[in-house]
């Protein structure tokens, strides 16, 4: 949604979306300004020159193409470890050289990479897989919102329930039933946040990253959940 008005409100055509990290040196993918429109707003483009990539799942499988999976990447560009701790090293680089990312990706048949969230964000409801960043980038569309964040809340039925966050725009009022009427038969109903909550402001790092473990622990003490175990 972002970079749909970068391009139709600020008519910046040649601002390019990237996808890397400090370890990484840092870009993997990034799109190119002769990619067609509806690439370069959904995705991070294609895969840069001398680079491996894959997508797998939890048992380190590569998955279908198309298929959601943690995103690895190999190359020259990825780093040899984090200075003096091994440990934290042999976390995030397997023993044949591909740096696990900790990101759910999904990469298509012409090889452009949409980043779908983060392995640790994704919430399993009642057996299905969600990835909030999708709720995410939905919510968005409402014209009242300004900021909004979605994660993952212990339920006794579920599992797992999903909670979104919501900061509206200046002078704007919203009810919970509102946002749940703007999602009904838009997004899956598994899909549709069960709590939600107006705030002023989102917990953020100094760099401007959304703490959600803040938020999933205000709403364990508000609701006064457990985490559910399975065996």
């Amino acid at each position: 949604e972002v970079m749909k008005k970068v391009v139709s409100l600020m008519h910046m055509s040649e601002v390019t979306i990237a996808y890397g990290m400090t370890e990484t040196s840092p870009v993997s993918f990034q799109s190119s300004t002769d990619d067609p429109l509806e690439k370069r707003v959904s995705t991070v483009g294609r895969i840069h020159p001398h680079v491996e990539v894959k997508a797998v799942d939890a048992d380190g499988a590569t998955v279908a193409v198309g298929a959601p999976g943690e995103l690895c990447t190999r190359g020259y560009s990825v780093m040899k470890g984090y200075w003096d701790d091994d440990e934290k090293t042999r976390e995030a680089i397997d023993t044949d050289g591909w740096m696990h990312t900790g990101d759910l990706a999904t990469i298509d048949a012409e090889g452009y990479c949409n980043i779908v969230g983060r392995v640790k964000d994704m919430v399993i409801r009642g057996g299905e897989n969600v990835y909030p960043r999708e709720v995410e980038e939905f919510l968005y569309r409402h014209p009242k919102v300004r900021e909004v964040q979605v994660f993952g809340i212990p339920d006794a039925k579920y599992g797992e329930e999903l909670c979104a966050w919501i900061v509206l725009k200046p002078g704007q009022v919203a009810t919970e039933q509102e946002i749940k009427a703007f999602c009904a038969g838009q997004i899956a109903h598994y899909k549709v946040p069960r709590h939600i909550r107006f705030r002023t402001e989102l917990p953020m790092t100094v760099t401007g990253k959304p703490q959600k473990f803040l938020m999933r622990q205000a709403m364990v003490e508000e609701l006064g959940l457990v985490a559910q175990k399975t065996a």
